[in-house]
This record gives structure tokens, C-alpha cells and sequence, in this order.
């Protein structure tokens, strides 16, 4: 069997315990994309030429895109391809323009604060490709960019061995307003974009999912430019099954996140060992008739897991313990259960509310957390291409009543400069 299959019956204060771990953080990767970044940081355009050529088998004498090549793409690819992705272009933004509005001021009667949104000024976004093309993932990325107001978004995506990007990909780039598009790919892009080159000027914010090399890339730059908390590294999807769970809907959604390929993780709980075993058995089915066969070989035999538990609750508490990228609760009434998820980068809840709904269409985001960082981070969002300020204002009244607390304070500390600055304002008023 391709999943794993775990007995965790009457262990739910175990779970953390003997789950399967992640691999740790492999000091070969680090070392690879450390010595990338400084190539980049050093050698500008030429490095990036070198290491496209090394790692995508492709010699490009420009490495960015040529806007007219960008512009007509949406007309070069299928009127039902380009309609798809104009609607959820539409739903997409639809969504994340729900987050534009600030908070209403705070103002306690003494102090006002106000909440200032800035976006930041320029955007960049990592789209992935060589075993696949993503144009849903470069409207993930440049959309929430666009309502957040960046001025200028730009994109990076891998470029096929004859050094081209695939039209659907640059549809989607032309649909969702990016401006720039460069043929760079792997940690040396993330570099490009953190630092700049002749040809890429660096960005504020990098956002985008990948692979280890990518996501550690990420890591690495974070603090030269702004990364969004979540490890947006290779998918993974806990399903959750029950007595009435079709196993066909369990079997292909498993399925679907392991279709992209190495690295990632597929997990089905349930409380019913038979079901379990019906799934496995479909699970067999479609890797062997899928034409995406080696990909998901290569994720279900290392990231493939059949978890028994005792009940709906156990279940929940599991994938809590995961704390996966995608969970879909396929059970009766599972509405009734979303108080008790802790931890997940996306919920879908019923057989009617596939992840490759969320993927696509619901308008929601699918660059999520992996790795387990849904236990602290959130999926790609508005907020992540915008500063928040905080505008601060008082009068005389206002440090009359809480200037004594300052002067504590700041002489407790050892910050004379702290007090006077309250003082100062305030002789004359005894």
C-alpha cells in the first residue's frame, strides 16, 4: 500500500509523540541556496544566466519577458482556458478586497490612534513550473498585491529549456496586471528579487509557494525583504473520513495534492479501519491509471499516510497536531466541528467543498502554510503586501494625565532623555 497506515487508537495524548516527523532542516539545501543567494548578491545578470542554464538547461539572452510577449498571451491561449482564469481573477479579487478596510480609530479619551495602511512599493512573486505550469498561482500572487494598491508587481517563473514561458502563464500575468515578467526560476530568483540585478530592481515583499530550495531561499533572505510568515513549501492535505465519506471523493482528494509531486504529505484519518482500506485500494487505482504516476509515487511512498483513531474528535485533534496546508472534513455535519480546528491553512468543509475548489475558484488564497507553520502563520493575503502604521496623537490635557506614568517609567529604565521629553511639555502648568 502507498499510505503508510498508523494505529493511533487511544494514544490522542501521544499524537505529537509518534507522529511521522518532518525532516529537519538539511544543512546540504541551506548550504547550496546560501552559496545561490551570494552568486546572485555578487554576480547580478551573469550569475542568473549561469545558474538558469545549470539548473533549467536553458541559455537566454534576456532574461526578462518582452511585454508584448505578455500582453498577447491571453489571446494566443483557449477562449475557455482564458475565461476560467479571467472569473477567478474576478473571485479572487472579489475576496481579498473584503480585507481593504483599516480599523476605526482608538481613542480612549486621552490618546488617538489611527490606523494607517501603506502597501509597499514593488511586489514580487515566484510562481513554480518545470513539472507543471501554474497560472492559478500567479493570480494567487499578484492579485492580493493589486487590492493591497502595490504600484508595481513583477513575477518570476521558471522558463522551459528553450527559454520561453508558457502562454497560459503569461495570460494569467497579463490578466492580473503584472507588470514585469523574468524567466528565473529556483532560489537564484528569490535572490534576484531580494537584492536586484541590472535587469531585476529589487522588491519590498516576496511572496510565493515551491520547493525546499525556494522556500529555504525564502528563509534565508527574510529581514533584506519581507517574506509572509508561512513556509509555502510542497503541498500536503490531511482528509478526514467517515462512516458515509464516498471513497471515491476521499481516494481522489489525496490524490490531488500528491499529484504535484515530491516532498509533499497526504494523510486520511478516520475512525473506520474498513474504510481505510477501501480508500488505500482506490488510492492504488488512480496513482497506477494516472499519467502524473511518478509524481505521486514519489510523495505517497515517503509523505503517504492512513491514520486510525477513535472518533470524529481524535480525528480533529490529529490534524490539529499536523497542522496541515489543506483540510477537508468529508464526514456528516462537519460545519459542527470547525470550532474545535486549531490549526490549518484552509478548511473545506462537506464533500461538496473540494481543496482544488480553493485552489482555483473560491476566491480564497492557495498559497498556504506547510510544514507545519499553519500552527502560527495564515495563508497569503492583502495584509502581506501592506504596512499598518499607527498615527498617534495628544494634547496638553492628555500628558497632564499620563505623563507622571511616562517619567516612571522611563527613569526606571534609565532614560532621562524619555522623561524630559514629557517634562518639558509640561512646566509651567503647576
Amino acid at each position: 500500500m502507498l499510505l503508510e497506515r498508523i494505529d493511533l487508537r487511544g494514544r490522542v495524548h501521544q499524537f505529537n509523540a509518534v507522529l511521522p516527523q518532518l525532516p529537519t532542516r538539511d544543512e546540504g539545501v541551506e548550504a547550496e541556496v546560501r552559496s545561490i543567494i551570494c552568486q546572485v548578491r555578487d554576480g547580478g545578470d551573469g550569475a542568473l544566466r549561469t545558474l538558469t542554464e545549470r539548473f533549467d538547461g536553458a541559455r537566454l539572452n534576456e532574461l526578462r519577458v518582452a511585454p508584448a510577449t505578455v500582453r498577447g498571451a491571453p489571446d494566443r491561449i483557449a477562449p475557455g482556458l482564458r475565461r476560467a482564469l479571467e472569473v477567478a481573477h474576478e473571485r479572487i479579487t472579489a475576496y481579498h478586497s473584503h480585507a481593504l478596510s483599516p480599523p476605526p480609530d482608538f481613542f480612549d479619551g486621552e490618546v488617538r490612534v489611527q490606523h494607517l495602511w501603506r502597501p509597499v512599493d514593488r511586489a514580487g512573486c515566484y510562481v513554480p513550473g518545470g513539472r507543471a505550469r501554474y497560472p492559478s498561482t500567479v493570480l494567487m500572487c499578484a492579485v492580493p498585491a493589486r487590492v493591497a494598491g502595490v504600484a508595481e508587481v513583477v513575477l518570476c517563473v521558471p522558463p522551459r529549456p528553450d527559454g520561453t514561458v508558457d502562454d497560459a502563464t503569461l495570460a494569467a500575468a497579463a490578466i492580473a496586471g503584472v507588470e514585469e515578467v523574468f524567466a528565473i526560476g529556483g532560489a537564484q530568483a528569490i535572490a534576484a528579487m531580494a537584492f536586484g540585478t541590472e535587469s531585476v530592481r529589487r522588491v519590498d515583499v516576496v511572496a510565493g509557494p515551491g520547493n525546499r530550495y525556494v522556500a529555504e531561499a525564502m528563509r534565508q533572505v527574510c529581514g533584506w525583504v519581507g517574506v509572509p510568515a508561512a513556509y509555502a513549501g510542497p503541498s500536503e492535505v490531511v482528509v478526514v473520513a467517515g462512516p458515509r465519506t464516498p471513497v471515491e471523493l476521499a481516494a481522489i482528494d489525496l490524490v490531488v495534492q500528491a499529484e504535484h509531486g515530491p516532498g509533499g504529505r497526504a494523510w486520511l484519518i478516520s475512525w473506520e479501519p474498513k474504510l481505510i482500506d477501501e480508500v488505500q485500494e482506490r488510492v492504488a487505482q488512480l496513482v497506477e491509471d494516472s499519467p502524473r504516476r511518478p509524481e505521486l509515487e514519489a510523495t505517497l511512498s515517503t509523505g503517504g499516510y492512513a491514520c486510525v483513531v477513535d472518533g470524529v474528535e481524535e480525528a480533529i485533534a490529529l490534524a490539529n497536531a499536523i497542522a496541515p496546508e489543506h483540510l477537508e472534513l468529508l464526514f456528516d455535519d462537519a460545519r459542527d466541528f470547525l470550532p474545535l480546528v486549531r490549526a490549518a491553512g484552509a478548511v473545506f468543509v462537506g464533500p461538496w467543498s473540494p481543496a482544488s475548489l480553493g485552489d482555483y475558484l473560491a476566491g480564497t488564497n492557495h498559497v498556504l502554510p506547510t510544514a507545519g507553520s499553519a500552527r502560527y502563520a495564515s495563508a497569503l493575503r492583502v495584509e502581506d503586501f501592506r504596512r499598518h502604521i499607527h498615527a498617534v496623537e495628544a494634547d496638553r490635557r492628555a500628558l497632564r494625565v499620563l505623563g507622571d506614568h511616562v517619567v516612571e517609567i522611563a527613569s526606571a529604565e534609565g532614560l532621562p532623555a524619555h522623561a524630559e521629553s514629557i517634562r518639558c511639555r509640561l512646566r509651567g502648568d503647576d
